[in-house]
């Protein structure tokens, strides 16, 4: 292990010994728009505490210039990754002088220069622990501290951290910025921004709003609807906390090259700018970002005011801002089915990462930081996020929040571990919580719950565990499924007789009330094939397209029965967030799920349904606008409709009626036409000259990936691997690219390099490059051989490498068992 790679036991003793107050840093961001220039510099000074007479601050950089300890030089003592410190006393004040290096990952400081007015941008991202690339510092959440930052930048930037400034003093073309010194907070969460953004001011009360992007992307930012969200978020988590917002002001900056959807930093928020819509953006997409607005502010709370002591109780953050994003979207907000697209799509990606052989308890285990950096996922957010809904449940909504409000207000500004929250919910609720956390928080995988029919039914459920569900009865009648009513029961054992009268479909966990893999009865199954679609709830429909699917995934629903139920009942489905799903899945079950002498039909048909289900849709509506999405997508495998994509991008053919060709729509149509070798280079830099952008210049190197030759792939695969020059963005779309259509002989001559950079790749780029590379260009192989080789050969490899490759091992053994199972599901 590397001594960037910190471990839980030794942050732990560092805490124990050292206590923080202060933290001033200054950071001089001159250089940034010479590109010539590397890094910049940047100086920590640090007043703590300390017991022991040795410890290590955390840098990563391109160099250490000083170190004084209480006024004296010290020998600079720098292993690349932690500075030694000696010579402490009780009470110490700690400068360091050190250079940063500018970021072109999204991790530490990182520098963007728009192509469209060569304009500089530069964003800080830290999670979980990246904040030591742009200052010396303790790395660990439980080392909370007043942080007080002061930057130089060029004149006219905006210049923003997670307080207002305090002063503004400018030399030339420098000005320099004083920060208000923050509340205590861990270094993960601080930030600065700099720039010359474009702004939108807003306030709720006496609290300042800001919303900004890029200048260039300013015709695109609908800030007005992002400051309802926030307006409308504030009042309603201020009320339901019983705490007023603790931060000061509220800004939100939409940034470039951003790995995350966004980040909780206090006062400041960082957001990917694909919440900026540059074109069409359907309903599905705008509750998206208000969801995401809506987890991060929660965020001011769970996480930011009481926070986790360390990365074992990540969820206590991510899981309840989860949650409450969604309730509060639901509550306050337009989109009053939050829990549908909840209960549909986040709830498979928790189905997903629960099943995998890597899946681990929501409270887990995390020994280090690399194993925190992959722990968030879809347990930590979504299985999370589920349960809590079941808590909420369990204990009753007003003993909840009482129980949040007085556990804010124990531990303000403090570090927190499970224990601490429950004993504040038991105290609310009066109910047993420990017992539900074992059931629950401390376990790994999922019950799978379904209908056994017959004189007295019995819900049957495989890896028990309590449950309050509901039972569904819906009756089909003149080619519609209608409601006839719902029994709620308790069930704690692997098989229950409930009371039950007979019906069509029978839904178990209607209302979503449990975390449960669902799985249908033959007869509902054939009900549901026949009138899904005309089923009222969105929700009962959310239920019963994630209980096909998850058959489907799992080898018990033929992959081409799937297909068909999406193909006619899609086109009837009047929630876009669903609709999206089905589609998306329909998708990827022809290409993983359909058995190989079925693929080239599947994919035909497929293309054509999606071609349909575009003319046939809504002019001008979300429908419309999924559909020729997923034609994109489609048209990658198959080349039957190229003609047709040709002659609508170029004009000579018309439009359905209200469909908006904007950018992201042609990229991916052309993108489609490239991989099947329908357009060529010329025509990739035609659309580029039309779209000039970042996301044009992103979509233009995914597309030159795509082109389906052997060279090409070669010179893709080489740069992927090779080029540390590619941004985050490009990296991905390179990945992208090389994997595009169909056929497999185009990368297949690269497998056995894959697994021979592996090892390598991972001990020399950063986490969030190597994790990249790892799970995109994993061989999709008809076997399992190379891979079990090359795990048998690496068993001393990190953990975190060995638990991406084991994942991806999974998807692919899942691929190959459900492909041979179709015959015999037909």
């Amino acid at each position: 292990m590397t001594s960037a790679n910190l471990t839980r036991e030794e942050t732990a003793a560092r805490s124990a010994a050292v206590s923080v107050d202060t933290i001033r840093v200054e950071l001089d961001l001159t250089s940034a728009p010479d590109p010539a220039q590397t890094g910049f510099a940047t100086a920590s000074t640090l007043d703590f505490s300390a017991t022991t007479a040795e410890t290590w601050l955390d840098f990563l950089g391109e160099e250490v210039v000083s170190v004084e300890v209480n006024g004296a030089p010290r020998p600079v003592e720098w292993d690349g990754a932690r500075i030694r410190l000696t010579g402490l006393a009780e009470r110490n004040t700690v400068r360091v002088v050190a250079r940063a290096a500018y970021s072109r990952s999204g991790e530490g400081m990182h520098r963007f220069v728009d192509p469209v007015d060569g304009e500089t941008y530069l964003y800080t991202q830290y999670e979980p622990a990246d904040s030591r690339r742009v200052m010396a510092c303790f790395e660990q959440p439980d080392m909370k501290a007043r942080y007080a930052f002061e930057v130089t930048a060029p004149a006219g930037w905006h210049v923003l951290s997670n307080q207002r400034a305090v002063s503004t003093t400018t030399d030339g073309g420098a000005q320099h910025v004083a920060f208000a010194p923050t509340l205590p907070i861990s270094s993960y969460i601080t930030a600065v921004a700099a720039g010359p953004y474009h702004r939108v001011d807003g306030a709720w009360g006496e609290v300042e709003l800001g919303v900004l992007c890029r200048a260039s992307l300013a015709p695109h930012l609908d800030a007005d609807e992002i400051l309802e969200i926030t307006r409308q978020g504030l009042d309603f988590f201020t009320e339901a906390f019983a705490s007023p917002y603790p931060w000061g002001a509220y800004d939100q900056v939409f940034v470039p090259e951003y790995n995350l959807g966004a980040m909780e930093n206090p006062g400041l928020v960082t957001f990917t700018e694909a919440y900026v819509f540059r074109g069409a953006a359907t309903t599905a997409q705008r509750e998206g970002r208000a969801n995401t607005i809506l987890h991060e502010m929660a965020h001011m709370w769970f996480g930011d005011l009481v926070t986790m002591r360390w990365w074992d109780d990540l969820w206590l953050k991510e899981s309840f801002a989860d949650y409450m994003g969604t309730h509060a979207a639901a509550a306050v907000t337009r989109f009053r089915d939050a829990w549908v697209t909840f209960a549909d799509r986040r709830k498979a990606w928790a189905y997903q990462q629960d099943q995998l052989p890597t899946t681990h308890p929501v409270v887990a285990d995390i020994p280090d930081l690399e194993a925190a950096k992959l722990n968030f996922d879809g347990i930590t957010y979504a299985k999370g996020a589920s349960v809590l809904k079941q808590l909420v449940a369990f204990v009753g909504e007003d003993a909840f929040f009482r129980g949040a409000r007085t556990y804010f207000a124990a531990h303000a500004f403090g570090n927190t571990t499970l224990d601490d929250l429950l004993v504040e919910l038991e105290a609310a609720s009066g109910r047993d919580v420990r017992a539900w956390s074992r059931a629950w928080l401390e376990t790994t995988g999922m019950s799978t719950i379904s209908v056994e029919r017959g004189e007295t039914p019995v819900v049957v459920q495989t890896d028990p565990r309590p449950h309050r569900l509901r039972i569904g009865r819906y009756g089909l009648a003149e080619g519609a499924l209608r409601r006839l009513g719902a029994v709620d029961i308790d069930i704690v054992d692997a098989r229950t007789a409930v009371p039950l009268a007979d019906a069509d479909l029978l839904l178990p966990n209607d209302g979503d009330l449990t975390y449960a893999k669902v799985r249908l009865d033959a007869r509902s199954v054939a009900a549901t094939e026949e009138a899904l679609s005309t089923i009222e709830d969105p929700l009962a429909r959310g239920l019963v397209w994630s209980a096909l699917w998850n058959a489907t995934r799992d080898g018990e629903l033929a992959a081409t029965r799937y297909i068909g139920i999406v193909r006619r009942h899609a086109p009837a489905e009047g929630n876009v967030a669903l609709l999206s799903g089905a589609v998306a899945n329909a998708a990827y079950a022809v290409g993983h799920y359909v058995a190989d002498r079925e693929r080239a039909a599947a994919r035909s048909g497929w293309l054509d349904a999606v071609w349909q289900g575009m003319a046939a849709a809504a002019p001008g509506g979300d429908a419309q606008l999924a559909w020729a999405r997923a034609l994109g997508a489609a048209a990658s495998v198959d080349d039957a409709r190229a003609d047709d994509l040709r002659a609508l991008l170029d004009g000579a053919a018309p439009l359905p009626d209200g469909l908006p060709l904007d950018a992201e729509l042609r990229w991916a149509w052309l993108t489609a036409l490239v991989a099947t070798g329908h357009a060529d280079e010329a025509d990739i830099d035609r659309e580029l000259a039309r779209d000039a952008t970042a996301t044009g210049r992103t979509a233009a190197v995914q597309a030159r990936a795509a082109r389906p030759s052997a060279d090409v792939r070669a010179t893709a695969w080489a740069s992927a691997w090779g080029d540390t020059t590619l941004t985050n963005d490009h990296l991905t779309a390179t990945i992208t690219g090389f994997r595009a259509g169909a056929r497999r002989d185009l990368a297949a001559p690269f497998d056995d390099d894959y697994f021979a950079r592996i090892a390598t790749t991972w001990s020399h780029r950063s986490i969030e490059i190597a994790q990249r590379l790892v799970r995109g260009l994993f061989p999709q192989r008809d076997d399992l051989a190379a891979v079990d080789g090359w795990l048998a050969a690496h068993a001393d490899a990190p953990g975190a490498l060995r638990r991406l490759v084991v994942e991806q091992r999974d998807h692919l053994a899942r691929d190959l068992r459900v492909r041979a199972r179709q015959p015999e599901l037909s």
